[in-house]
């Protein structure tokens, strides 16, 4: 009788591939947050600092680009790593 293979989305090294394209995504939506803040011409900090609250709506907009930007990176990540995954094993 054969040993079940483990499953490609099961693997600790996809999983860990995965993980760091999120930290990765959410690094970069971070940074761009940062970037879109701190350009005058885009008036983005205006607009937070003469809102009712303008901690939680920081707080709001760089969460919103973070979330975004990581669950973008997932994504991609996701299918590159898939794609990687079934050219290898086609290649066996």
């Amino acid at each position: 009788m054969r040993a079940k293979k483990r499953s490609a989305l099961t693997k600790p090294s996809f999983l860990l591939e995965i993980a760091s394209h999120t930290a990765m995504g959410v690094a970069i939506g971070l940074a761009f947050a940062l970037l879109a803040i701190h350009m005058r011409p885009l008036g983005i900090a205006a607009l937070i600092r003469y809102s009712h609250a303008p901690r939680d709506t920081m707080l709001m907009f760089v969460g919103t680009c973070a979330i975004a930007f990581g669950i973008g990176a997932t994504l991609t990540g996701l299918v590159i790593s898939l794609t990687e995954n079934s050219e290898n094993s086609d290649a066996k």
